[in-house]
């Protein structure tokens, strides 16, 4: 029998829907269950440390938790460098403080708070004083893809055309368009998030479990037996076909 893989989508902070999501799978699989977070727990939502810091511990407590990095979480770490690091695939103009990104709101669930005008040395500096070697550690630790024989599992997508083991880093955390519009088969049935979207949807080559947990909605929540899926809800499972 093939054992049941969860899956868990963007969480960006929402410590409420990560614990809704953990219920929902003790319930179907039980205790033990293997979990994969499909990253971006960080930013937009209010409480991006206490989230890190539930995975922590469940990887502490030897869960078989596997978290996968995001474009959001990269955009974290990069800032808490000796140097902080701008993301070159950020449009011209945004950086991960803008307001759109939610970087500001990460700060302040460490107690990071600012007012005006502040120069980013000085904003690094609280930043570093405040954010635990742990979390960061963490946040290094991250992996950009999981497999199973059937399945990978990626933040954002994959680069069409590319074998899975030469994949760039950039295009797992950032990728959208090109893979969005493939409707060829890829290596595996690919498994992501990245992209919101208003409820989990497979679209044949690929499943979208981004349901907009970082804008106060639900997170996507699946269980997948081989290829085989459902969406994981109050209601039990509900299939997840194409």
């Amino acid at each position: 029998m093939t054992q049941p893989v969860y899956v868990v989508g963007d969480l960006h902070g929402q410590v409420a829907e990560l614990e809704r999501a953990l219920s929902l799978i003790r319930g179907d699989g039980g205790p033990d269950a293997q979990i994969v977070f499909l990253g971006d727990y960080v930013d937009r939502g209010p409480d991006s440390r206490g989230l890190i810091e539930r995975l922590i511990a469940g990887r502490d407590a030897g869960l078989n938790w596997i978290t996968l990095l995001g474009n959001h979480d990269r955009m974290f770490a990069w800032f808490m460098e000796d140097t902080p690091r701008h993301d070159p695939h950020l449009l011209v103009g945004y950086h991960w403080l803008h307001e759109r990104l939610g970087g500001v709101e990460t700060l302040r669930s460490y107690g990071v708070e600012f007012e005006g005008q502040i120069r980013l040395e000085d904003l690094h500096q609280m930043a570093q004083a405040a954010v635990p070697k742990s979390h960061l550690t963490f946040l290094r630790d991250l992996v950009l893809m999981h497999q199973t024989p059937e399945l990978a599992f990626v933040h954002a997508g994959i680069r069409p055309g590319v074998p899975l083991n030469a994949q760039r880093a950039n295009d797992l955390v950032w990728i959208r368009q090109d893979f969005h519009a493939h409707r060829g088969p890829h290596p595996k049935l690919i498994v992501h998030g990245h992209t919101p979207v208003d409820r989990a949807t497979h679209y044949g080559n690929r499943i979208n479990l981004d349901t907009g947990a970082g804008y106060g909605r639900p997170v996507g929540v699946a269980v997948f037996e081989g290829q085989t899926c459902w969406e994981l809800t109050d209601q039990g499972r509900l299939p997840l076909t194409p």
